[in-house]
């Protein structure tokens, strides 16, 4: 497909950014392979309705347009993990059944994460995804901008499918809170004095939301009580958390191959991530001073980076901070009773702090 793309798309350039390195490739497949399988054995009482979503979603990336049609089969394969409608299709299994209604929500939750990491991509001027170029990359920010808001339209269009409008009124809330957490994000690049709470706002919107919202209608639509629907929220909140601080470990630590997506971005844009944010919040001026410098150098100065934030335990303390929130997030179950299906949720709650580093 990415040969397809070359001529009427713009072709990347490769950078060291967006080129991963080889001597990684086999460390690569295996790390991919082994992640593959654990999902597979934790997402087993939902497999056949998983496919189901799957099936959906690449049904609704589709165009009559041949032009239109190859750039949405591009980034069909944005689609990863599929924590989210995972989440929507377990809860809704754990409190009763999955309904027509599950696979439409879940289809549209991939659908709407999909488009977010398209503008991602063009925020972040990031050239990899998923170990292949971005559609940024190939096609450009004009193109990339507008087929973002093309799925974000067509996913709360087919939302509207569904037997009731709550998981349209509560997608739509949801990707309203992401985007002001992006603002928020954006308005406080190279701010390099804010605080961890500040910080947890941002990441609440960004990431966390769309991971709570897709857990809270997972139960709403199996008919679970307010209180079950909300602790669903909740797990899916402090799940979302400790996601985006491994996000932020693994822009830091990990390596391209691995990962498969542009690293470094994340500082070099001036994103405070909550390592850097320890480190500041404890540092005499001298030592801010050595930091700031090795930011604002970007690639160059990132060994000196690295040293710095070791040298205070920042990496640790966020790696603690991620183990705090899933620990939260397992608590937050005891709604649940003996239900079979509570320790899955904790598994997966551990599978989000396994990613590679």
């Amino acid at each position: 497909m990415q040969e397809a793309l070359a001529s009427p798309l713009k072709k990347p350039t490769m950078t060291s950014k967006s080129r991963a390195p080889a001597v990684s490739d086999r460390a690569s497949s295996s790390a991919a392979q082994a992640a593959k399988r654990i999902l597979a054995r934790l997402y087993a009482p939902i497999a056949g309705d998983l496919a189901r979503v799957e099936e959906r979603y690449r049904a609704e990336l589709s165009s009559d347009d041949p032009y239109i049609a190859t750039l949405l089969e591009y980034i069909e394969d944005y689609s990863g993990k599929k924590l989210r409608p995972a989440l929507l299709l377990l809860a809704g299994r754990a409190c009763g059944k999955v309904t027509e209604d599950h696979i439409i929500l879940g289809a549209v939750a991939e659908m709407l994460h999909t488009a977010t990491l398209v503008h991602d991509d063009i925020l972040d001027e990031a050239l990899l995804r998923r170990k292949r170029a971005s559609i940024n990359a190939l096609a450009g920010n004009e193109v990339s901008v507008l087929l973002g808001d093309h799925i974000f339209s067509h996913a709360f269009e087919v939302s509207l499918r569904c037997s009731t409008t709550e998981g349209a009124r509560q997608f739509s809330r949801a990707m309203a809170v992401t985007c002001l957490g992006e603002v928020m994000q954006v308005n406080n690049r190279n701010n390099f004095d804010l605080d961890e709470a500040k910080y947890l706002k941002i990441i609440d919107g960004k990431t966390a939301e769309l991971y709570a919202t897709s857990a809270r209608l997972g139960a709403h639509y199996a008919g679970a009580a307010s209180e079950v629907c909300e602790a669903f929220y909740s797990y899916g909140m402090q799940l979302g958390r400790a996601f985006q601080i491994m996000d932020d470990l693994l822009d830091l630590l990990g390596e391209e191959a691995l990962v498969g997506k542009t690293l470094g971005s994340d500082v070099e844009k001036g994103k405070p991530t909550l390592p850097l944010i320890h480190f500041l919040s404890r540092s005499d001026k001298k030592q801010r001073a050595l930091a700031l410098t090795a930011v604002k150098a970007g690639a160059k100065g990132r060994d000196e980076l690295l040293k710095l934030l070791h040298s205070t335990e920042s990496f640790k303390y966020a790696a603690q901070k991620a183990r705090g929130y899933i620990e939260d997030a397992k608590r937050g179950l005891a709604v649940l009773g003996k239900n079979e299906l509570r320790p899955l949720f904790e598994e997966i709650a551990d599978f989000v702090l396994s990613r590679e580093l």
